[in-house]
């Protein structure tokens, strides 16, 4: 049985999408090669990610002679919002408070973080 696609970014889509994020567009061999820089990764399997990503309307891509050059039509931020809000139905019933009170309980968080938070809240309460 094929694997369901996940309506957010893989971990291995989200790698590409930082690169083409980070360099503006790419190539598949340009991707590749910057992807081998911390991992060994095949050109097929970058080909076929874009393609992926292309379907889910994360990139796009326009001919550059006999290859293609993919550009993000997904900023990071419209990404990671995606992904948080994808979390929040799956986990918290849709609920920010849930999210933030087990990131509260179960993660150590530093004074800056605290002390950010604190201003937050009481930005929210006014």
């Amino acid at each position: 049985m094929a694997r369901k696609k996940s309506p957010t970014l893989t971990e291995v889509e989200q790698q590409i999408m930082e690169v083409l994020w980070d360099a503006g567009s790419g190539t598949v061999a340009e991707v590749t090669e910057a992807l081998t820089k911390y991992k060994n990764v095949a050109f097929n399997t970058v080909q076929t990610v874009l393609r992926i990503l292309e379907e889910k309307r994360y990139v796009r891509h326009r001919a550059e002679g006999r290859a293609f050059r993919y550009l993000a039509v997904v900023d990071r931020e419209t990404a990671s919002t995606s992904a948080v809000n994808y979390l929040l139905r799956r986990f918290f019933d849709g609920t920010p408070g849930k999210l933030a009170m087990s990131l509260i309980e179960n993660e150590r968080l530093t004074p800056d973080e605290l002390a950010r938070l604190n201003e937050l809240i009481a930005k929210a309460k006014a």
